[in-house]
């Protein structure tokens, strides 16, 4: 008898032969009937299940990863319910990052787990004391996780509790932060916004919501924040590589763009673009629950559709202040402008995040972003246990050297390239960015660092002051206003130290590297404008289009800039005042929560509408509705 090859094995073979993140470049999904689009969704995210099956070792234990995974197929229970045991006899740590994985197999496992299995998932949350963290994502996976398990135990006392509060009081404060979150999100703008990797701390605690929420609003508001985040995604994203600004980033995914676990959920999501090694880590905790959510088709359309210009202002904040500031939460405003070769986006500067905060750059797109440093920015490396005590809580004279053992080395050195100043001020119009530099005497690094990719090519410094480049399809122009010199980049790698942990090296990575424009004066400025290859006859014409461009500046006794644009825009632009666009000041005080062709709502509203031509759905946290229209 023929053995018959159902589509399941057929796809667990072709995932185990080479998965989608090794594999071709996936093209933009041709067909966005609701159906197929559905098919092709489940079955990224069953290749990513898979790659979990097929690195199991019949010889070893199962990983907690793993474990979760059969629970989700429906494999081994017996089995998985003794490593449950092994897991949780041994001591626990990971404090809010510990919460959301068990509660999920909490969740997957109530009906196939043994009652012993079961109970000692119970006991852990008496017996370990996760700490809540002091960001918005660690009390997003916090909450998000207490409220989950108070609904699965809601008339426990409080001595079962780690925190000796009753399920009943427990229940009560994580519903009242997780709904002062939402509010904050959809009124003033969400803190950690445009996030490379902290879209998943976000994203997976909002799905457990709307996959296992008993409160039917509370399900509901976890599927509305996950549609806004997805939007956000798609509509921020270049062929699914998520670009700046960003709250939060990282020193790998600030250059190379693609590596971010932003890009699994673009592939998850949209499928347009490779995921990223391993599925991001963390991508297989959204995998797992992923059957109760679908982005729709309206939001393919914004993810895919790159034909069009289009620029988009929000509101957003930072994160919150606890000393040395007249205001909570300074706020954020936030520009965006794509077109089908390159990405532009900043926000006006200052300090949003005192660490992974990435101000703006511009990104091109490649062919194949894997491994390509695909952006150009500058910035003043700025650190300060000052700046540092304004958001954190940690004793200042080690603040600095600290961050390293949180695996965070770049902070205090002078050739970094992630991070905000006080004392830089940005205005994007458009493709044009002008960035501006006071730099207090005495600050650390009195110096701006310009990134130039080891992939740019026929990078030419010009008489002119302008510096040429070309990257994939995108001719750049960058205009360093001070003197400068050239640096190699270097990496960073991980030594042991002995019993007591590691140390970080500094190394020369081989072959081609990535050079830093070193503009040591305080004094500074950038500007960067970009243009389609395809606007100009040669790279020379652009060139010369430059070149004929009315500039004026001057660094004394500040920096001021008085440009006009490739697009014609007269830009002035002083440090300290507000930028003047064609005579007009431009006013903050203006913008809304969202404006542009696909997200848009009223700042303090509540209501955000997303649209694609005459397609929309509305985000309702009034009402705690969603609903669906076509325009006429």
């Amino acid at each position: 008898m023929k053995k018959l090859i159902t589509p399941f094995l057929l796809l667990a073979a072709l995932v185990s032969a080479q998965p989608s993140f090794t594999g071709p470049m996936p093209a933009p999904p041709a067909d966005l009937r609701p159906d197929t689009l559905r098919r092709a969704y489940q079955a990224r995210v069953d290749e990513t299940l898979d790659w979990y099956l097929h690195a199991i070792d019949p010889a070893g234990p199962l990983t907690r990863e793993q474990a979760l995974v059969k629970l989700v197929r429906g494999q081994d229970a017996a089995a998985v319910s003794r490593r449950i045991l092994e897991l949780l006899a041994e001591p626990q740590s990971g404090d809010m990052f510990w919460m959301f994985p068990w509660t999920a197999i909490a969740f997957t496992g109530r009906d196939q787990l043994s009652p012993e299995a079961r109970a000692a998932i119970r006991d852990a949350w008496r017996t370990y004391f996760p700490m809540r963290g002091d960001t918005e994502n660690h009390w997003v996976m916090y909450y998000a996780s207490l409220f989950l398990m108070t609904e699965l135990y809601p008339d426990d006392p409080g001595e079962t509790w780690f925190n000796g509060k009753s399920s009943e009081e427990n229940h009560a404060e994580a519903k009242g932060f997780l709904l002062h979150w939402m509010d904050l999100a959809t009124t003033i703008g969400q803190g950690e916004f445009n996030p490379t990797h902290y879209i998943g701390e976000y994203a997976i605690p909002m799905l457990y919501l709307a996959a296992w929420a008993e409160d039917p609003a509370m399900r509901q508001r976890g599927r509305m924040m996950l549609d806004l985040l997805m939007a956000e995604l798609a509509d921020n994203s270049l062929h699914g590589v998520l670009r700046g600004p960003n709250a939060r980033t990282d020193d790998t995914s600030v250059l190379e763009r693609w590596n971010a676990l932003a890009t699994y959920f673009s592939w998850t999501m949209y499928g347009h673009t490779p995921p990223p090694s391993g599925y991001g880590g963390w991508g297989i905790y959204f995998a797992i629950a992923a059957h109760h959510y679908e982005p729709p088709p309206l939001f393919h359309l914004i993810a895919t559709d790159r034909e069009f210009d289009r620029e988009q202002h929000d509101h957003k904040r930072s994160r919150r202040r606890w000393r040395y500031s007249d205001v909570e939460m300074m706020p954020v405003y936030k520009t965006g402008y794509i077109r089908r070769d390159y990405a532009v986006g900043s926000y006006q500067g200052g300090v949003t995040d005192p660490i992974q905060a990435h101000v703006w750059d511009v990104t091109w797109h490649e062919d194949d972003p894997r491994g390509v440093h695909n952006t150009m920015f500058s910035v003043h490396p700025h650190a300060s246990a000052r700046v540092l005590q304004m958001y954190f809580t940690e004793y200042p004279d080690w603040m600095i050297d600290l961050l390293a053992s949180q695996g965070k080395p770049s902070y205090g050195v002078p050739d970094k390239i992630l991070g905000c100043s006080p004392y830089e001020q940005v205005f994007q119009d458009l493709d044009t960015v002008i960035a501006l530099y006071a730099i207090a005497p005495g600050e650390n690094f009195q110096r701006v660092n310009g990134f130039f990719s080891r992939n740019l090519r026929d990078v030419t410094e010009d008489a002119s002051g302008w510096i040429f480049a070309r990257g994939g399809n995108t001719y750049l122009a960058y205009r360093p206003l001070a003197p400068y010199t050239w640096d190699e980049l270097l990496g960073y790698r991980q030594l042991p130290r002995g019993n007591s942990g590691y140390v970080w090296e500094r190394f020369r990575p081989e072959g081609p590297v990535d050079r830093i424009l070193v503009s040591p004066h305080a004094n500074n400025g950038t500007i960067v404008q970009a243009a389609s290859a395809d606007e100009f006859e040669s790279f020379e014409s652009f060139q010369a289009a430059m070149r004929a461009l009315p500039l004026e500046f001057t660094l004394e006794p500040r920096p001021a800039v008085k440009f006009t644009t490739l697009r014609g825009k007269k830009v002035a632009f002083t440090y300290g005042e507000a930028p003047v666009v064609n005579g007009q000041a431009v006013d903050y005080a203006r913008w809304k929560l969202f404006e542009g062709p696909h997200l848009n709502a009223e700042l303090g509203s509540r209501k955000i509408t997303i649209s694609h031509g005459r397609q929309h759905r509305v985000l309702d946290f009034n009402t705690v509705t969603i609903s669906d229209y076509v325009t006429p």
